[in-house]
């Protein structure tokens, strides 16, 4: 079979080598137009009859059958009867430098086809080498409202998805990932981007990209349609709201109108995208969220990433201390103190530093003149938490103190939604923190998507159940959850999950602490997280003095980098394992996880190095099966032509750094 599909694309390869790029036809007909990615092995067709539909094949094989795209607003129905009057191609091979990402270069390698409509509209389409996109276009005058955007998906077969299920678009992102055939999604059911399609050869995943001004994208069954069949849906645009939810950190959409957007006639719309992997670690390595997104609005040079302590998760607890710990200065001097001895530049003040509703308001405990002069001589910056409504009406100010108390960036928090006035917010919150140098945190949030390209300021996003929930959930994160994460949730870009727990549990030993939290899973399968979970803010979300008992971890986890030269992912399976390389400078970074599945993995080190090394490695203790916290620290010496076998015990994991010699 393997070898038929060979001789099949390489039959392809040598057919659009003869050819053009492209296939089009008379402008108006109904034969459809064909768009190939560069290297051939992707298609895209294009039909204009009663509507518009695209299909695509991968490597000769039908994975979407046509399916319909169209868009109902104020100034008429785009793709309705459709007329084109123009068409035009183009070739566009760049490689985009990042300001920060999983790698210093991305290659930006596409064939593109805009197809003109008589209606004021343009739809264009791309193909790379690793999956396709397509956008609308108006050229319309005046305001637009979009009822609604008509984007179906017809599949070729009943494919298992991977994604969030959900019932509402209330803070949707932060479940367990579910498994489910497309017959077995129910009306009702809504389900979060990346969504995950495996048709057995290879992994479809289905993402957005420069969204603004309009609201994210989920999929859903609109009718009854076929089973193949899966629709784009739209929260509708809020038309009130207040103030509620959780101690009223959020703010509640209490009636919504009968149209999802209202934005400008002359506008490019969201890419609806899907990601092409032939396999499962094709995934890992994906930059089409980015590579679609609009380059940066703002001058990055000051955006400076970086580890951060965090003192929420650990409840402020220290050990050992001549203090009461809590919310005072003192405890918050011994995390900056921690910070500056680790070479970690950020620390987070969490909820409780200031009035949660007046940020002018800072706790009458904690002296914040005193606290950001003590930070500034210690060469910490400090990052100050905000519930979002609260720092969204007081910006004016808060941005003003900030900046005469020297605060390097703010955590919002308890956003949790995705309509158009949440996603405007994203970005309107981003683009007035960059005037002040800040750097912003969304937690409590949605997805990424690609704002943070041209935002660079937005440091990190939450959308992801992360350790937090082991100190309050019943469905807490599990080993399997966790490795899901890296092959679906970070597809659409950098996470923040707060990985780092020093207590830990193996299957079935496990409870719910807020006070002192523990986390399912071995230790080294926690700080295999470091390298595998890419977040260029990323939080050690235990207390230093959890940290400090371990002196060989905390030096290794400080010397970790956060943003990345090079990807290379090596070995896994989605919901099994992961094994990851990422390169900094001259020296390699390898981290790995694992279910509750214990197995052994061999790392080829001349699929990616060249020399000789010296290797640290933590991975799982002899006895990590039966007590989580055993780990094993080693370091030795290795070649490019050699092999490192480990063992993840169940729940394990490890991290190895390759220094060159």
């Amino acid at each position: 079979m393997k070898k038929k599909k060979l001789l099949l694309r390489n039959a392809l390869m040598l057919t659009f080598l003869l050819s053009s790029f492209f296939t089009l036809p008379a402008d108006g007909s109904s034969d459809p137009y064909s768009l190939n990615s560069p290297d051939g092995s992707i298609q895209v067709r294009v039909k204009t009859t009663d509507l518009i539909y695209y299909s695509v094949s991968v490597d000769g094989n039908d994975i979407v059958w046509y399916s319909p795209v169209s868009m109902t607003t104020s100034q008429g129905t785009l793709g309705d009867n459709p007329i084109v009057i123009k068409s035009e191609t183009n070739t566009v091979n760049e490689s985009i430098k990042t300001v920060w990402g999983i790698r210093n270069e991305v290659e930006n390698f596409y064939n593109q086809l805009t197809l003109t409509f008589d209606k004021g509209f343009s739809l264009v389409f791309r193909a790379y080498n690793d999956g396709i996109a397509y956008r609308f276009i108006t050229h319309l005058k005046g305001e637009l409202i979009v009822y609604d955007e008509k984007s179906e998906y017809h599949f070729m077969d009943d494919f298992e998805m991977v994604n969030h299920s959900v019932e509402s678009y209330e803070n949707p992102y932060e479940r367990l990932y579910t498994r489910q055939k497309i017959t077995e999604v129910a009306f009702g059911e809504l389900i979060t981007l990346p969504s995950i399609m495996d048709t057995g050869d290879i992994n479809l995943a289905i993402v957005e990209s420069d969204v603004y001004e309009y609201p994210g994208m989920y999929l859903a069954k609109r009718t009854n349609h076929q089973w193949s069949q899966i629709s784009a849906n739209f929260p509708r645009y809020p038309s009130k709201t207040e103030v509620g939810g959780s101690r009223f950190f959020n703010v509640i959409v209490k009636d919504r109108a009968d149209f999802i957007a209202k934005t400008t006639g002359n506008r490019q719309f969201p890419w609806r995208a899907m990601v092409i992997a032939r396999t499962d670690i094709e995934l890992l390595n994906s930059d089409m969220v980015y590579k679609l997104a609009r380059p940066e609005q703002i001058q990055t040079s000051w955006i400076k990433p970086g580890k951060v302590a965090w003192d929420w998760w650990n409840a402020l607890n220290l050990q050992g201390v001549d203090f009461e710990a809590g919310i005072n200065n003192e405890t918050y001097e011994y995390f900056i103190d921690f910070a500056s001895a680790n070479n970690i530049p950020y620390v987070i003040l969490d909820e409780g530093w200031s009035d949660q509703f007046d940020l002018m308001l800072p706790s009458s405990s904690i002296d914040m003149e005193r606290l950001t002069a003590y930070a500034k001589e210690k060469n910490v910056k400090l990052i100050l938490w905000a519930v979002w409504h609260a720092i969204d009406r007081q910006k004016a100010e808060v941005f003003e103190q900030f900046q005469k108390w020297g605060i390097a960036g703010v955590k919002v928090d308890f956003i949790e939604r995705d309509d158009q006035l949440a996603i405007e917010f994203y970005e309107n919150f981003a683009k007035e923190a960059a005037k002040y140098h800040l750097l912003v945190v969304y937690h409590g949030c949605s997805k990424p998507t690609g704002l943070s390209r041209a935002f660079p300021n937005i440091i990190n996003y939450e959308a992801v159940r992360g350790n937090e929930y082991n100190k309050f959930s019943e469905t807490v994160p599990t080993p399997g959850h966790n490795v899901d994460i890296a092959y679906t949730r970070m597809v659409a870009g950098p996470l923040d999950y707060t990985p780092g727990a020093m207590e830990n549990a193996v299957e079935g030993d496990f409870c719910s602490r807020f006070e002192n939290p523990m986390s399912q899973g071995t230790r080294a399968h926690q700080i295999g997280m470091f390298i595998v979970y890419y977040a260029p803010l990323q939080m050690l979300c235990d207390a230093p003095t959890q940290y400090e008992k371990y002196p060989d971890v905390l030096n290794f986890l400080s010397g970790i980098p956060t943003t990345w030269d090079q990807t290379v992912p090596l070995d896994g399976k989605l919901g099994e394992y992961v094994v990851v390389a990422r390169k900094k400078g001259n020296d390699w970074y390898i981290g790995g996880l694992t279910n509750w599945t214990e197995r052994e993995i061999s790392i080829n080190l001349s699929e990616f190095t060249q020399g000789n090394y010296t290797a640290e490695i933590i991975k799982d203790g002899i006895n990590a099966n039966r007590m989580a916290e055993d780990y094993a620290y080693e370091k030795i010496e290795v070649s490019s032509n050699e092999n490192i076998r480990i063992t993840m015990k169940k729940g394990g994991g490890f991290a190895i750094v390759l220094k060159k010699k």
